[in-house]
């Protein structure tokens, strides 16, 4: 469900006003950017339908000073810093297409809209695809989910599972046993050698798949497996796909790169695309997600675009 964002009216951009600009997507990466441009006196506007990657989650962690909070208040606080300046407007709704090039993009709206913008950052985000999997969405985000550093010291220390196949599995599973000291594996394929790396790890490997999650609200209670066997569980990690939450970048032409979970748009140091005058940051721009990098990525973009700008001037 969309989450609430405050409209504004009396400042939105008219079609034919150049902005210097587009921020595409309103959550930490997208906010912080678009905070940068407006104290750097930049005319801009921040395009975003509310449908964070976080709004599952009931908190934050690893996170200075907001630990412990909603992601939704953490971002409902960044929304009154940002517009608290009258160089920033928030238009709601999603950005479908964009063309054009540097000093002139063009953007359109879902709802029929066009604004024009001399930069474009895309801070759209990811989305997660989880496996099909009866049960899981229910309690994606609360007792399902990938960062430990983001939910696992709370949960720490209770029956835990691991769904996971490929490539570097044992290696995960070490990793996890600091908050799942009785970490258990689900995967169907595992290998002879990551068996051996497990069972020498004390960690146990069940290779029947899994059929479905049993849940109480958003608590785990158990996998159901092929074989027929009930597993009681209160925590399952896992590593899934993501991918971009809009075909934006591939609109632009922008290069990608391939990540642990999937695509993302490759960038310079300063968060530069291969495309002129287009900027991404935070999960969508990087192999390695999280708020607090999303954040620092939308600074350094915020500030290499407004750079750009004076470039471009001289």
């Amino acid at each position: 469900m969309a989450q609430n964002i405050p409209r504004t009216t009396d400042d939105t951009p008219k079609p034919t006003e150049l902005l210097d600009v587009a921020v595409v997507g309103g959550s930490f990466a997208g906010l912080t950017a678009a905070l940068y441009l407006a104290r750097g006196r930049k005319r801009l506007a921040v395009i975003d339908a509310g449908e964070t990657r976080n709004r599952a989650a009931s908190s934050a962690h690893g996170f200075l000073g907001q630990d412990g909070r909603p992601p939704a208040e953490i971002r409902a606080a960044g929304l009154r810093d940002l517009l608290a300046y009258p160089e920033a407007v928030l238009i709601p709704g999603h950005v479908t297409t964009i063309h054009g090039g540097p000093d002139d993009f063009t953007l359109t709206l879902a709802d029929g809209g066009t604004l024009r913008a001399r930069r474009v950052i895309l801070a759209h985000g990811v989305r997660d695809i989880l496996p099909d999997l009866p049960g899981l969405a229910q309690i994606w985000g609360q007792t399902a989910f990938q960062c430990p550093y983001c939910h696992g010291y709370e949960l720490a220390g209770q029956p835990t599972g691991l769904l996971m196949s490929g490539a570097k599995v044992a290696e995960h599973a070490q990793f996890l046993t600091d908050w799942a000291p009785g970490l258990t594996v689900f995967d169907p394929d595992a290998n002879a050698e990551d068996m051996a790396s497990l069972a020498a790890a004390g960690i146990p490997v069940i290779q029947s798949p899994v059929q479905r999650v049993e849940a109480e609200g958003a608590r785990l209670r158990a996998l159901h497996l092929a074989d027929g066997r009930r597993i009681p569980l209160a925590v399952l990690y896992m590593v899934s796909r993501a991918e971009p939450a809009s075909d934006l970048p591939q609109q632009l032409g922008c290069k990608m790169e391939t990540g642990p979970q999937g695509p993302y748009i490759a960038t310079d140091m300063m968060k530069a695309t291969s495309v002129p005058g287009v900027f991404a940051a935070g999960d969508l721009a990087r192999p390695v997600f999280g708020a607090v990098f999303a954040a620092a990525d939308g600074a350094m973009a915020g500030v290499a675009c407004q750079r750009s700008l004076g470039l471009s001037a001289t």
